[in-house]
């Protein structure tokens, strides 16, 4: 059993190694999930303001006083 955890001397660069991809595939999610969030906050705060915007314009006549 020792002999598999000290991988024939390569246990730091093995071990190493698992830790770092194992660290990785972890946080890999969170920060897809975190980035998607802020994405679509981006998103809805834009159609907002676009919305806003179109609604402003059409409140307007040709002249350009409010109605």
């Amino acid at each position: 059993m020792k002999e598999f955890f000290n991988m024939g001397g390569y246990a730091l660069y093995v071990w190493g190694s698992f830790g770092m991809t194992a660290l990785l595939m972890i946080a890999e999610p969170l920060l897809v999930r975190n980035r998607r969030k802020l994405t679509l906050q981006r998103v809805s705060r834009l159609v907002r303001s676009k919305s806003a915007q179109q609604s402003k314009q059409s409140s307007t006549n040709t002249t350009g006083e409010m109605e």
